[in-house]
């Protein structure tokens, strides 16, 4: 696979995609859920992955219904998320070689994602520094799956956004990168590549390596 134009500059999501949080949000939900005697089918959950918090947020009340004690419930998830990354959250696999990878091609790279900086400044830790802009929640007027996140992304790292390629492992982050202009490659985590997501990105990859490989190739 050759990428469609010279790539500038690389974007990130960061949930699912740089750290592996997806599923401890996951488990946490699902496990405060069963506790209340709650049923909550992981397929609501997965229409949550990639959004901002107040879309999340709808997805699950529209299944519990209006009355539901959203703040409770979130309040007794989000400990348990916290207390589950209290030593750190676990970098995806490849994320510190394509960075290394992506220094020595020159290439800046940025993070845009949903969660808020508090969240990227708690998550990400020492690679933080690395990236040139982190485009988080309150950076842009709509979130994912407006390209919003990504086209601020691309102006704080200088580039025009065609001329970037968008690392995403959501649906709703794909279409936002592709919506944004960029060139697009899936990294699939909880979510699976769709006909629809092969459909907006240039390839799917399997792992940040193969991203790596990618990107080492069209250099080379």
């Amino acid at each position: 696979m050759s990428f469609p134009r010279p790539v500038r500059a690389v974007v990130f999501d960061m949930d699912g995609l740089l750290i592996d949080t997806e599923r401890v949000v996951r488990d946490a939900m699902l496990a405060v859920a069963g506790e209340r005697g709650l049923v909550f089918p992981e397929e609501v959950f997965l229409k949550m992955v990639g959004l901002p918090d107040h879309a999340s947020r709808a997805v699950y009340i529209a299944h519990f219904g209006e009355a539901f004690d959203h703040e409770d419930f979130e309040a007794d998830v989000w400990r348990r998320v916290r207390a589950e990354l209290a030593v750190g959250a676990t970098l995806k696999t490849g994320v510190v070689e394509l960075l290394d990878r992506l220094d020595e091609l020159g290439l800046p790279y940025a993070v845009a994602t949903s969660s808020s900086h508090e969240t990227v400044d708690r998550h990400l830790g020492e690679i933080q520094s690395r990236f040139a802009a982190i485009i988080a929640a309150g950076d842009y007027a709509r979130g994912k799956p407006n390209p919003d996140p990504f086209l601020v992304a691309a102006a704080r790292l200088g580039a025009d956004p065609h001329d970037c390629v968008a690392l995403e492992d959501s649906h709703n982050g794909v279409r936002a990168a592709h919506a944004a202009g960029m060139m697009t490659i899936m990294v699939p985590d909880l979510l699976e590549a769709t006909d629809e997501m092969r459909g907006l990105c240039i390839t799917i990859a399997q792992t940040l390596h193969d991203v790596r490989a990618l990107l080492a190739a069209e250099r080379a």
